[in-house]
């Protein structure tokens, strides 16, 4: 053995140092890629450890190795401590590494052929021969630094003409929520980088064309009261940033191209008369209402690449929708939820229930009421901060022929959010994923107004545009509003664990179903907003009795190691509390407690297999649910 020994120290110091090399890769794909010992379904586990504290015994012993030998020990310490540097500064999950993982995500997500693109056009090109790409892209490029520039001045009149209204509520909103905590967007070094068009979807009563929009810029925060000039100091300040987001613009089969005559030209898209603009986006000479895709393309939603779907949804209860309501279509349907829920947040936000007077039922109102008047008694109100919505997708219609039929709507979205003193303006707060159902009610036999288009924001009987002036009727015809006589309005909002484990207890319980029940099974999600949503609840699960102990922080500290996030802002979500949660939190033993827990399983069997420390994390939090005899048969699924 000795012999042995001496014959390896007699080896070159560059081989020893390529063995150890050799060596250390592993270490940091196991650090990365979560390896060790893997738990698969059906085999018992033993074993295992932290990580940390087989690193540490081999950097002391590599120490003393370095002390011993130093010809080769220092090379080895030298190089150790380069690995380490480029796993911290190239796969450790810091913020940086995260949003450079989230851009190459958005990418891959929103590529796309060029046949496919020939195709789209060639589709759009056989009903309307004037239809060119650079045409189209040209909007876009018009339309991108113009809606930079209003959001930067905080005046969104310029670009009314531009957006649907459910796209209109959502910068308003958010311009508005700022402002309600004392800060402004600064931005500048605006360049959009590339437009491409990468998704074409034609339906009887909508052409949706979907186009890529990379860019950058510098972005920061400044104080409510800073000017224009003070804003962009600021800005200038900030690093550059890169983001791809998808645009989707709506027009009506029908529409054709009618180049130099629209509203990007200063035209009503439908007359051809000049059109100055204004809050109801009506032409003044044909009484067009210039926003609502009947005439020309419209942006009626914008996603995140990252959330970006190619695949077609399948919506249950779809068809038996449309036979009741022929005009029926996702497009419009789908706008108005998004518009109800940027009067939702803004509602919140406010701590005004009544401003949802209009498109929400009394009981949803009241109930909202309810928990502001809560808050206000303790002297503290909700904040809602860079509230961004990710995407949304109806998942279920349920027609009931002697009632209200029902739309459930999936809204994916983010903010800083928690409750703060009613005086506090500014508190930092943590960045969480959220995942809604809002349920729309609408009268059996009521009719999709298409001659409407895309502007769903105003009263079904007298056309005129809608006020949150806290009125529950029409400020124009008086006819009240509301109510699910006349429109889609919104009935419930729940976290997808809760509104998931009433459709599981609603199909299980036996009960007759209408037309169209809730959906068999919900299709899962493993993109980088639902592991950090998860993780979240995981973090307010452990801290659910009070106190977070070292070994339940540990794990969650694994997990997020695993999961790419930031553990820091696991740490912001701990200190932030109780409040941070509400709602989101299953009861112990509850079916949203077993629906949270096959969804946590399912990101954690996504590569098909359990670790050791997986499992322990799946343990721990099984516990906490009152649902650890449910995990075994969850993870042989």
């Amino acid at each position: 053995m000795r012999s042995l020994f001496r014959r390896l120290l007699r080896l070159p110091p560059w081989l020893w140092v390529l063995g150890v090399f050799t060596a250390l890769v592993p270490l940091a794909a196991l650090a990365r890629g979560g390896g060790g010992e893997h738990y698969t379904r059906g085999t018992d586990d033993s074993g295992g450890g932290d990580d940390t504290g087989g690193l540490i015994y081999l950097l002391f012993r590599l120490i003393g190795f370095a002390f011993r030998y130093p010809k080769i020990g220092v090379p080895l310490l030298i190089l150790a401590g380069l690995a380490y540097y480029f796993y911290k500064r190239n796969l450790h999950p810091t913020g940086s590494t995260q949003r450079a993982l989230e851009r190459k995500e958005a990418e891959q997500r929103t590529q796309v052929s060029d046949q496919s693109v020939q195709e789209w056009v060639q589709a759009l090109k056989r009903k309307d021969p004037q239809f060119e790409v650079q045409g189209v892209l040209a909007k876009v490029r018009h339309l991108f630094p113009l809606l930079q520039e209003a959001w930067f001045k905080r005046e969104l009149t310029p670009v009314r003409p531009f957006l649907s209204d459910a796209t209109y509520q959502r910068f308003n909103v958010q311009l508005q929520l700022m402002a309600a905590q004392g800060v402004r967007d600064a931005i500048c070094d605006i360049r959009l980088l590339d437009a491409r068009i990468i998704g074409l979807s034609q339906s009887e009563w909508f052409d949706s064309l979907q186009i890529r929009i990379q860019a950058e810029m510098r972005d920061t925060d400044v104080p409510a009261d800073a000017s224009d000039a003070q804003a962009l100091a600021a800005a200038q300040r900030a690093p550059l940033e890169s983001f791809t987001e998808v645009w989707t613009f709506v027009r009506k089969p029908g529409a054709t191209t009618r180049i130099g005559q629209d509203v990007y030209q200063g035209k009503c898209p439908q007359c051809g008369a000049p059109y100055q603009g204004g809050a109801s986006n009506v032409c003044e000479y044909c009484q067009a209402i210039v926003n609502s895709g009947n005439y020309d393309w419209t942006l009626s939603e914008i996603t995140q690449g990252i959330e970006h779907n190619r695949q077609a949804v399948i919506v249950k209860g779809l068809r038996e929708a449309r036979a009741a309501d022929p005009a029926l279509n996702l497009e419009i349907l789908e706008d108005r939820a998004s518009l109800l829920f940027w009067k939702w947040i803004d509602a919140q936000s406010r701590g005004e229930e009544k401003r949802m007077a209009q498109v929400a039922t009394a009981d949803i109102v009241s109930q909202l009421g309810a928990e502001l008047d809560s808050l206000r008694q303790q002297g503290r109100r909700r904040a809602i901060l860079e509230c961004a919505v990710g995407a949304v997708v109806t998942r279920d219609l349920e027609v009931h022929p002697e009632g209200d039929d029902r739309a459930h709507v999936e809204i994916r979205w983010s903010a800083r959010l928690g409750t703060v003193a009613a005086n506090e303006r500014r508190q930092e707060l943590p960045p969480v994923p959220q995942r809604w159902v809002f349920t729309l009610t609408r009268r059996h036999g009521v009719r999709t107004n298409t001659a409407n288009g895309m502007a769903t924001d105003r009263c079904p009987q007298c056309n005129a545009p809608l006020t949150s002036s806290g009125a529950s009727a029409c400020a124009y015809c008086g006819t009240q509003l509301g109510t699910s006589e006349r429109d889609w309005v919104l009935a419930t909002t729940l976290p997808y664990e809760t509104w998931e484990a009433q459709t599981r207890h609603r199909r299980s319980s036996g009960a007759t179903a209408p037309a169209s029940g809730p959906p068999e099974a919900t299709d899962t999600v493993v993109d980088a907003q639902e592991r950090e949503r998860l993780l979240y609840m995981m973090a307010a699960i452990a801290a659910s009795d009070g106190t977070v102990d070292a070994q339940e922080r540990k794990l969650l500290k694994v997990c997020a190691t695993r999961w790419s996030i930031p553990w820091q802002n696991v740490e912001m979500a701990l200190n932030a509390g109780q409040p941070l949660f509400h709602r989101l939190m299953p009861g112990k033993g509850s079916p949203e407690a077993s629906v949270f827990m096959d969804h946590l399983v399912q990101m954690a069997l996504v590569d098909g297999r359990v670790d050791l420390k997986e499992r322990r994390m799946l343990v721990s939090t099984a516990m906490h649910l009152g649902v650890l005899p449910q995990l075994e048969s969850m993870l042989r699924k």
